[in-house]
């Protein structure tokens, strides 16, 4: 909630905050969905981001994956099931944990994740060519500071 002292500036600043990221979300689903569609005609658009993920960190447990998207298991599987069932991902037994497995992207995944990251990439930067180096750094600085768990507890100052 906002402090009261914090004045109408703060909140027309949150308020331009909250509509920016509105439409830079409503941008990212639709993006998700046709990057999906471009990996394989029928990958679901949800399921792009653990293609995302997987490319990342490398295999990863199914809970490792649901605790990282903060959905349930259930969601996860599901997911992982369709790109199992495309080719796109393998589960293998976990060598720390053999009633686990693991999951990680097959040749083919990397290869179609590959392509279609890279194309985005290439959008990314021509969108951003007049834009300096700082200035790119910046928003990613912020926007992982956004994105980063804001630690449990009470407020500062409480």
């Amino acid at each position: 909630m906002l402090d009261a002292a914090a004045g109408t500036g703060q909140l027309d600043e949150l308020l331009d905050l909250e509509r920016e990221l509105a439409v830079l979300l409503r941008r990212a689903r639709a993006t998700s969905g046709e990057m999906a569609r471009e990996v394989h005609p029928e990958l679901e658009p949800a399921a792009y981001g653990l293609l995302v993920r997987l490319a990342e960190a490398g295999s990863q447990r199914a809970t490792d994956l649901a605790q990282y998207f903060g959905v349930g298991k259930a969601t996860i599987s599901r997911q992982l099931r369709a790109l199992d069932g495309l080719g796109l991902v393998v589960r293998t037994p976990d060598p720390a944990d053999g009633r686990a497995s693991l999951v990680r992207l097959t040749s083919e995944g990397r290869e179609r994740f590959t392509r279609v990251r890279d194309a985005r990439r290439a959008r990314y930067a021509r969108k951003m060519a007049s834009w300096d180096r700082a200035e790119v750094a910046e928003l990613a600085r912020l926007l992982h500071r956004l994105n980063t768990p804001v630690e449990s507890g009470p407020p500062p100052g409480e």
